[in-house]
């Protein structure tokens, strides 16, 4: 039997996995949509068709599944309100960055908790996301969460929650590192003078077509940089400037300082 499907919270992750499901053939009357402003709420039920109310605990009730789709700081009061007010326990899949599963666990009184962390590609249908479940989580419960997530990217189980900081670090925050990264050969390219336009349409097909042969290679990362280095060639004078400047360091500071700063805002909203 089809589960039914509550959110709380209709902004673009919300969009993003219904828009995914539908897509996949899901039924969009099994799904309900929780939101403050009734603007978001009307777009959504043009655009797809599903149910939308103010209210959550209208949203909530009778839901076999609720996506928790709130900023961090309002977690706590959404899923405190919620606990012991629905007629039964459903599964929760959180999407909120920086709040643990334990603390949501605690705050709807030992419901089961999936925590994810999928990345902006998601809004693309390319994300990549990382889950973590409390004890709690069937088996069946596992299934539903990833499935729902698939809808949008590739979906990877974590055994640790103290892993999801790394996730949130190398795969959350990571689209950045790669928009950086293409926003400064597109510099470079204008600087030695390339048009912005061929400047950018270099960089971000180069981006493109990198990341798709490092997704579909069987070789690693290492090995396709060193296919494309001849010794003694352009490419070998860039990457000697880039080592010479101790970017692994630097990257690798970089990473380690937002899964610290991941932890602080696991502790600055938990409790």
């Amino acid at each position: 039997m089809p589960h039914t499907l509550c959110f709380i919270g209709g902004g673009n992750m919300a969009r993003s996995l219904i828009g995914g499901l539908i897509a996949r053939g899901r039924d969009a009357k099994l799904m309900t949509v929780a939101d403050p402003m009734p603007a978001q709420l009307e777009s959504l039920q043009r655009q797809f068709g599903v149910r939308g109310t103010t209210s959550n605990l209208e949203a909530a009730t009778g839901a076999d599944v609720i996506v928790l789709a709130v900023k961090p700081q309002e977690m706590r009061t959404v899923t405190t309100a919620l606990a012991g007010a629905l007629p039964k326990q459903p599964l929760l899949i959180s999407v909120a960055a920086g709040i643990r599963a334990s603390d949501i666990r605690h705050w709807s009184k030992g419901a089961p908790v999936v925590r994810c962390m999928p990345n902006r590609p998601a809004l693309e249908g390319c994300g990549m996301t990382g889950l973590f479940a409390t004890p709690e989580v069937s088996a069946e419960h596992r299934r539903i969460a990833a499935d729902l997530l698939s809808a949008v990217g590739k979906t990877l189980w974590l055994e640790q929650e103290a892993q999801m900081d790394v996730v949130t670090a190398v795969s959350g925050s990571g689209p950045a590192y790669f928009f950086l990264l293409i926003e400064m050969l597109e510099q470079a390219g204008i600087q030695l003078g390339l048009s912005p336009e061929t400047s950018r349409q270099l960089a971000v097909e180069t981006a493109y077509g990198s990341g798709r042969m490092a997704r579909e290679s069987s070789d690693s990362p290492a090995t396709l940089r060193q296919q494309v280095t001849s010794k003694g060639g352009t490419t070998q004078a860039a990457l000697d400037v880039l080592e010479s400047k101790e970017v692994r360091a630097i990257f690798s500071a970089a990473v380690a300082a937002a899964a610290r700063r991941s932890a602080e805002l696991a502790d600055e909203f938990g409790g």
